[in-house]
């Protein structure tokens, strides 16, 4: 077999943590994926992969050969395409990840603008609110709103999400309008618990450019946004949510405004690939399209017609 090959099939291995797995995702029978593995080591003298039944993890010698294989991969890749696009239109499938309420408000509408330019790209869209491993599900690229936790794959910033503080005219005709972060020990939210993590978000906010939070009493915890959203136009809490998201049930009077001198910090949204210098043109156009998109979605929030806010 090939050099590059037995490198790229280790570098999956490692990445998928199992032999089953890697073979899957490259197309190939696990058999021949141990058997490459095997004749790696035993091209190189050292023994790569601690084996067990039930994970696969790089010995020392492995982590380090690792990442010198990454390096040769993206140089051969890059190598490989430096005349090939030339003049050359983007096609192919394209896997692509991104969060629940985006997907559905944002980048669905707006693909067949998208697909009509480029009529020879295909689109498998994901569209969940879980963190997916973009090696093990083959996907091409990801969009994650909020802090990072991936290591070793190239990430794009495409903006940032301004937050607001809302809740229903029912919650607060009950409850008062909170006015200052200290009156948020009377009231109560709805909870968000991280699908991933499972860690309650605290309430927070920006104070003389210092990001503070509290945790919030809440009697109702979710884990997805159409149900943090839902709950809160029922009356059961305010909620911390991007603008973008909110102005219909704004401008319906469904939800209100509080505390708007009081906004948490706005969210990084970042478009996350596998690590590799060279990104196909279909995925390019892709990030570039997205970026784009995001950029006017969040400018036609900003300039939308003005919300009604909570007053006393």
């Amino acid at each position: 077999m090939d050099r590059i090959d037995l490198f790229r099939i280790f570098t999956r291995v490692v990445e998928c943590s199992s032999f089953t797995r890697a073979a899957d995702t490259l197309g190939l029978p696990r058999s021949s994926v141990s058997a490459a593995v095997i004749e790696l080591e035993g091209r190189i003298g050292a023994r790569l992969l601690h084996r067990s039944t039930r994970k696969v993890s790089p010995t020392q010698d492995g982590t380090a050969f690792y990442e010198r294989c990454l390096r040769v991969i993206a140089d051969v890749e890059e190598t490989e395409n430096l005349f090939r696009q030339s003049g050359a239109k983007p096609s192919g499938k394209l896997r692509a990840d991104v969060p629940g309420r985006i997907g559905r408000l944002i980048i669905a509408p707006a693909l067949p603008s998208f697909l009509d330019r480029f009529p020879d790209i295909e689109i498998d869209l994901g569209i969940t609110d879980r963190a997916v491993n973009l090696v093990e599900d083959s996907v091409d690229c990801v969009l994650r709103v909020g802090p990072l936790s991936d290591s070793g794959l190239i990430a794009r910033s495409i903006g940032r999400l301004p937050l607001i503080n809302v809740a229903s005219p029912d919650y607060l005709s009950r409850h008062g309008i909170p006015q200052r972060p200290e009156d948020l020990t009377h009231h109560w939210a709805v909870n968000y618990a991280s699908p991933s993590s499972g860690r309650i978000e605290p309430w927070e906010w920006i104070h003389e450019g210092s990001l503070q939070s509290v945790p919030m009493r809440g009697r109702v915890t979710v884990n997805s946004a159409e149900a943090y959203i839902a709950c809160c136009i029922a009356g059961l809490g305010l909620i911390q949510n991007p603008a973008y998201d909110l102005q219909q049930h704004l401008q319906a009077g469904e939800l209100a405004e509080v505390m708007p001198d009081f906004r948490a910090e706005p969210l990084q949204m970042t478009l996350l690939y596998p690590h590799r210098r060279h990104l196909s043109l279909r995925v390019q156009v892709f990030s570039d399209w997205l970026q784009a998109l995001m950029r006017d979605a969040i400018l036609r929030q900003s300039t939308a017609p003005e919300h009604k806010t909570a007053h006393p």
